[in-house]
C-alpha cells in the first residue's frame, strides 16, 4: 500500500507540472520553443541517462565485475566533450529539430530514413529494456500480491507517461526530468546514509571499508581477453556516449531546446562532469549493500539486479527507505521512458513522415498526426516491453550496451562518413550497407569466439561503425559540396 500511495502522489506532481508548463503545438512538443534554461537541461539529463536500470543494476555489478564499470564512466566524460564541441555545433549550424535531418542534407532522403529507422529500433529496444526491469520489480513486490497481471502493470505505466507528455512533449520533459533527477539523487543519498548507519560506520570508516574491499578494484590491465580490460572499457565508453547521446535524438532533443549553441555546450559539459561521481556512488552502494548482507547473515541473491531491491522491499531498512527506493526507481524509469516516447514521436513525424515539408493541406493536420503517432508509439512500447520480458536477461544494463553495439554502429558510420569526407554514396545502397554491417559483425563475433575463444565486448560498436564507413566508401564517389 505504501508503494501505491507513493506512486499516486508522485504521478500527481508530474501531472501538475505538465499542466503548468504545457503549451499546445508541435513547436512546443518538438523543440520546447527553444527557450529551455541550460542548467535545467543539464540537471534533468542525469536522470534521463541513469534510468531505473542504473538504480537497480549498477549496485549489483560489483559482485560480478567489481568497480570496473568506472573505466567506462571515465570514457563517458571524454565522449561528452566530443559531443559538445563536434556534434552540437553541427546541429545548431543547420537549425535541426531531428538530428537525422543532417543525413538528408548531406546524403539524401534514403540516408535520413535509414538513420531514423536505426534510431527508432535502438531506442525502442533500449528504453523497453530499461522500463521492463522497473516494471518487473514493481510487479514482483507490489502488483503480484494484488493479483494484477504483468501486462496490466506495463500498460498502466505507459498510460501514465503518455498523459503528462501528450500535450507539450519536450517542453514539459525539461521540467519533469529535473524533478525526477532530484528525486533520484535524493533517494540515492538517503539510502546510502541508511545503509552506512545500519553498518555502524561513520564517513571515515565508510571510505576505508570501500577502499579495502575486495570488490573496490577499478582498473583491469592484465587480461586482454576480458570485456573489462581498461582499453576496451575506456574507448567503448567514449563511443557509447557519442552514439547513445550525440547520435541519439532522445538525448539531443533536450539539448536542442536551449536558446543557443553556447548554452547547449555548457549544459553538456556540466552534465558530463556530474555523471561520473553519481555512478561512483551507485557502485559504492553496491559494496556497502554486500557488507550489509554479510552482517545480517542474508544470502546474496543469484541476480545482481536483485541486490538492492530484495533487501529494501523486505522491510529491514524501514518504510522511509522503501518510499525513497520507490521514488528513485519510478523517477528514473519515467525520466528515461517519457523522453524516449517523445523523441520517437518526433523522429517518426519529421524523418519518416516528413510532416514539416509536406503540402499545405498535410501541413495543416500535422498536430493531429503527431498526436496519433504519439499514441501508436505508446502501444509499440508496450509490445516491446512484453517481448523483452519473454526473452529475459541476467543483467539488463549489459544487454542494453550489447544491443547498442549492433544498432548504433551504422549511425556512427553514417555520421562519421558525412563529417570526415566529401564523398557521396549512392543512395539506394545506404540502407543495404546499414543492415549488412551488424549482420557481418555478428558473424565475425561468432567465428572469432569459436576459433580463438575471444569474445567481443562493447568494442564491437567501433568495429561496426568502421565497417559501415568502409561500405559507404566503396559505394561512393567524389563530389564537391555546395
Amino acid at each position: 500500500m505504501t508503494i501505491l500511495i507513493t506512486i499516486a502522489i508522485y504521478f500527481g506532481i508530474l501531472l501538475l507540472i505538465s499542466n503548468l508548463t504545457g503549451k499546445s503545438g508541435n513547436d512546443a512538443f518538438f523543440r520546447g520553443n527553444r527557450q529551455s534554461p541550460w542548467q535545467l537541461v543539464a540537471f534533468g539529463m542525469i536522470g534521463a541517462s541513469l534510468s531505473g536500470v542504473t538504480f537497480i543494476s549498477v549496485p549489483g555489478m560489483v559482485n560480478a565485475i567489481d568497480m570496473t564499470y568506472m573505466q567506462m564512466c571515465m570514457g563517458f566524460f571524454f565522449g561528452y566533450i566530443a559531443v559538445a564541441f563536434v556534434l552540437l555545433p553541427l546541429y545548431y549550424k543547420h537549425g535541426l529539430t531531428s538530428i537525422y535531418s543532417y543525413l538528408d542534407t548531406r546524403f539524401g532522403t534514403e540516408s535520413r530514413i535509414t538513420g531514423a529507422s536505426f534510431f527508432i529500433l535502438s531506442k525502442l529496444t533500449g528504453a523497453a529494456a530499461r522500463l521492463y526491469l522497473v516494471c518487473l520489480i514493481l510487479q514482483q513486490f507490489v502488483f503480484d500480491t494484488l493479483g494484477i497481471p504483468y501486462f496490466a502493470t506495463v500498460i498502466a505505466t505507459l498510460l501514465l507517461i503518455w498523459l503528462y507528455t501528450r500535450r507539450s512533449g519536450i517542453r514539459t520533459l525539461v521540467w519533469t526530468d529535473s524533478l525526477q533527477t532530484f528525486c533520484l539523487i535524493l533517494a540515492l543519498i538517503l539510502i546510502l546514509y541508511k545503509t552506512i548507519s545500519m553498518l555502524g560506520m561513520n564517513v571515515g570508516d565508510t571510505f576505508s571499508a570501500i577502499w579495502h574491499d575486495s570488490h573496490s578494484r577499478i582498473f583491469e590491465f592484465s587480461d586482454w581477453s576480458s570485456k573489462q580490460h581498461f582499453v576496451k572499457q575506456f574507448f567503448s565508453g567514449i563511443f557509447i556516449v557519442i552514439v547513445m547521446t550525440g547520435l541519439d535524438q532522445d538525448m539531443m532533443q533536450k539539448n536542442l531546446t536551449c536558446k543557443n549553441l553556447r548554452d547547449a555546450q555548457k549544459d553538456m559539459c556540466s552534465y558530463g562532469i556530474l555523471f561520473m561521481p553519481v555512478n561512483f556512488l551507485f557502485l559504492s552502494l553496491g559494496i556497502l549493500m554486500t557488507m550489509l548482507y554479510a552482517k545480517t547473515g542474508t544470502p546474496l541473491p543469484a541476480s545482481g539486479d536483485s541486490l538492492l531491491p530484495n533487501f529494501i522491499v523486505s522491510g529491514r531498512m524501514g518504510q522511509t527507505v522503501l518510499v525513497l527506493f520507490t521514488i528513485g526507481i519510478i523517477a528514473s524509469a519515467f525520466s528515461s521512458a517519457d523522453s524516449a516516447m517523445t523523441a520517437l514521436t518526433t523522429s517518426f513525424c519529421i524523418d519518416i513522415l516528413d510532416v514539416e515539408n509536406k503540402d499545405k493541406r498535410f501541413y495543416l493536420h500535422r498536430e493531429r498526426i503527431r498526436k496519433t503517432v504519439h499514441i501508436c508509439m505508446m502501444v509499440i512500447f508496450v509490445a516491446f516491453i512484453l517481448a523483452f520480458k519473454s526473452i529475459g536477461s541476467t543483467s539488463v544494463i549489459d544487454a542494453i550496451y550489447v544491443i547498442a553495439s549492433y544498432t548504433y554502429g551504422p549511425l556512427l558510420g553514417l555520421f562519421a562518413f558525412g563529417m570526415t569526407t566529401r564523398r557521396l554514396p549512392r543512395g539506394r545502397f545506404v540502407p543495404l550497407i546499414a543492415i549488412l554491417s551488424p549482420i557481418v559483425c555478428y558473424a565475425i563475433d561468432s567465428f572469432t569466439l569459436n576459433a580463438t575463444g575471444y569474445k567481443f565486448g562493447y568494442e564491437m560498436l567501433m568495429f561496426n561503425g568502421m565497417l559501415t564507413y568502409a561500405g559507404l566508401w566503396m559505394v561512393s564517389k567524389k563530389r564537391t559540396l555546395a
